[in-house]
């Protein structure tokens, strides 16, 4: 079989998940080589995601990859992935989703809850950081960046009471120990796509296609699509204070979704069921937009920066 190089970014997590990808077309009897490939979001790695101002951060780089032909497929946390793909790419699979949760992470406190007022607790994500402020507020919210590992010395070192992960990425590298408490998606309604993987080729490459389509999950895609079509509505990227979670069966979805204003001080919740997972994230959507979601975006927009010139 032909060589499949797969394009991913060079973070402990993305080369797990580019390997463990790997493995899994390897089984199959393909040959296969990883390229790292370094990403907007990896070189402003000091920068709060909700300053860098730009769709696609850590996504942009690899599809250029793609479209030059120096790798045949891309493996992204679908989390990731801006709602609009650019024209040219295509999502060959979905893989089956981890957990979906967030998680607390403390070396001192068993639970959000069991934190004291000021504590200083760290998130990458505006999504976080504001159902944070609603849960709990008088904590100190700040900004933290940098992989897994770096977050949990920081952590260790007490640089921070606290940080908040996504459980899949800490499963992924065996650091479950790390883990003091869970959300409910109610809670801390997840982004859209977490903890799924995604398998991105060009459009019109039959052969890439073809070889990644047994790591396709129906229920996944499903899901997964429902809650990008909500994120389509509402006009957002990765970096917002959107979440949302479809759960259930291809035919029978429920769909919960959260638009919150960054310091807390409202939090917008809605929850329906439906069929069709586009009609279902539409009607989620436009409910939130009626109850006052437009207005909170606009104003997340409005004090976006403009995006970092590509050094």
């Amino acid at each position: 079989m032909a060589l499949l190089r797969i394009g991913t970014r060079g973070s402990q997590l993305a080369l797990w998940q580019a390997n463990y990808v790997a493995e899994l077309l390897r089984e199959r009897g393909h040959a296969v080589e990883i390229e790292v490939i370094q990403t907007t979001g990896d070189r402003v790695a000091e920068v709060a995601l909700s300053k860098v101002g730009t769709k696609g951060m850590f996504t942009k780089e690899i599809e250029e990859g793609l479209s030059a032909g120096r790798v045949h497929l891309a493996v992204h946390s679908l989390k990731d992935l801006p709602a609009d793909l650019p024209a040219g790419f295509e999502l060959a699979a979905v893989m089956k989703r981890d957990d979906v949760s967030d998680v607390l992470v403390s070396n001192r406190y068993s639970s959000l809850r069991a934190l004291p007022a000021g504590s200083r607790v760290g998130t990458s994500s505006l999504r976080r950081e504001a159902q944070l402020r609603g849960l709990r507020p008088g904590l100190n919210i700040l900004p933290i960046r940098g992989n897994v590992d770096t977050r949990l010395h920081k952590v260790e070192a007490g640089a921070f009471d606290a940080i908040v992960l996504a459980a899949a990425g800490l499963k992924r590298l065996g650091l479950e120990k790390w883990i003091r408490e869970y959300f409910s998606v109610q809670d801390m309604c997840p982004a859209p796509g977490q903890g799924a993987l995604a398998i991105e080729v060009r459009t019109g490459d039959a052969h890439t296609r073809a070889a990644v389509t047994f790591l396709d999950d129906r229920t996944t895609r499903t899901t997964t699509s429902c809650e990008r079509v909500l994120l389509r509505a509402l006009g957002g990227g990765c970096q917002v204070p959107i979440g949302a979670f479809c759960m259930g069966t291809p035919n029978d979805l429920r769909l919960i979704s959260v638009v919150a204003r960054p310091d807390g001080s409202q939090v917008l919740r809605e929850s329906q069921a439906g069929s069709d997972p586009a009609e279902l994230g539409r009607r989620v959507a436009n409910a939130l937009l009626h109850k006052g979601a437009g207005e909170i975006l606009q104003e997340v927009y409005a004090a976006s920066p403009a995006p970092p010139e590509q050094p």
